[in-house]
């Protein structure tokens, strides 16, 4: 077995595996608590309504796109995948490990696996050069979109993680009400959405943060400002997608 066909089935592996380690967290669930339900114990409102975490569906789905389009023969020596390398099964570990430590209640540990996949996912997308290179019909939704749906759930996944860490550890929050916090923390993800919009006019990222963002408005309708702030932001990055998408069609039709 040589060095391209390892890689490719330690990726489709990792795949599996993941996605059977995510379902049995909650079906058993895992030390007897499902990760929802964990969740709802933090006074946060970083959090969206439970339906908005039927996403997991769509990643699953694209992980399994990216490990068999990858494992195909035909991709064995391609320059993009072989760029990520390893890059995915050690994502595939960090996300076993935040499930872990998350259900088994090490909290502040899971901001560790947390930014690793992160860390890891930026460095596949850069890698990838996703929204700088023109790739095939079937790479940009087995490859570019998989991993843009991702980075842009794992980005809120984040912030989330970091607000529910600081309700667990009880942080005053410098005097500041948490309304006002969740403001400060839309308003951060408004910021990444932009550079990544007009960067790399990723708009699957940028779906991802508007279902995200509408998430939190739909749950806390009964908290005014936090609601009004969500959906201020949903309407930004909504914004920042249309402008993005006309920017890109314009310079297509210049081009031809």
């Amino acid at each position: 077995m040589n060095k391209d066909t390892l890689r490719q089935s330690v990726n489709l592996l990792t795949a599996i595996v993941t996605i059977i380690f995510n379902a049995l967290a909650n079906a058993l669930p895992l030390n007897g608590q499902t990760t929802g339900e964990i969740s709802d114990r933090f006074r946060v409102y970083f959090v969206p309504a439970g339906y908005v975490f039927s996403i997991w569906g769509l990643i699953y789905i694209g992980w399994l796109a990216f490990a068999i389009y990858q494992f195909l023969p035909a991709q064995r020596q391609n320059p993009r995948l072989r760029r990520i390398g390893y890059l995915f099964a050690l994502s595939g570990l960090a996300n076993v490990a935040w499930l872990f430590l998350w259900h088994y209640e090490y909290f502040v540990l899971t901001l560790v696996a947390m930014f690793t996949l992160l860390g890891v996912l930026i460095a596949i997308y850069l890698r990838l050069q996703i929204g700088r290179v023109s790739v095939s019909v079937a790479e940009r939704w087995c490859v570019n979109i998989p991993f843009s749906v991702y980075l842009g759930w794992i980005t809120g996944a984040t912030i989330a993680n970091v607000t529910a860490v600081l309700d667990y550890v009880r942080w005053d929050g410098w005097g500041l009400r948490p309304e006002v916090w969740t403001l400060i923390m839309l308003a951060a993800a408004f910021a990444i959405a932009s550079a990544v919009g007009f960067t790399r006019r990723d708009g699957a990222y940028l779906l991802v943060i508007i279902w995200a963002v509408v998430g939190i408005a739909v749950k806390h309708a009964g908290v005014p400002v936090v609601a009004a702030g969500a959906w201020v932001t949903a309407g930004l990055v909504a914004l920042v997608l249309g402008i993005t998408l006309f920017s890109g069609r314009r310079r297509r039709y210049v081009a031809e």
